[in-house]
């Protein structure tokens, strides 16, 4: 347990994954990578540009959550390293963890009820059922 990679957005189940991984890595001295994806799919999937501002504050947000994980993170002794990408989250996050050899992934659940997960699905659970290395979804 080299490498984990830990899918990051700043909200409550996040900052929980954050923390689990955090832990993790310690337990094993492994590198964490922290990864946000920038998600404008839901304007590319109405067949329109998103406005630039939208894409300028997402983009700012996203890095602000990013350093503020990795400074977390190094505080307590991990080595971290943070990543902004642009995406379908669930893709987005299997890519990475392929591309970097990423040993366990490790995400927040977004606490969807069935219904909602049934006809929405979650990136948790597409990753679960996508990835080839471990997963843990921290709830």
């Amino acid at each position: 347990m080299r490498r984990i990679l830990v899918g990051y957005d700043g909200s409550s189940y996040s900052q929980k994954a954050l923390d689990f991984a955090i832990d993790f890595a310690k337990k094993y001295s492994a590198k964490l990578y922290i990864v946000e994806v920038i998600d404008l799919t839901v304007f590319y999937n109405a067949g329109i540009l998103p406005p630039l501002e939208a894409s300028k504050l997402l983009e700012e947000k996203a890095k602000k959550d990013i350093a503020n994980a990795v400074e977390k993170a190094k505080a307590q002794g991990v080595d971290a390293e943070g990543f902004t990408l642009e995406g379908e989250p669930a893709n987005m996050l299997l890519q990475f963890a392929t591309d970097n050899q990423i040993d366990v992934i490790v995400v927040g659940s977004r606490g969807l009820s069935k219904i909602q997960r049934f006809f929405l699905g979650s990136v948790s659970n597409k990753i679960a059922q996508e990835s080839k290395i471990p997963v843990i979804i921290v709830k």
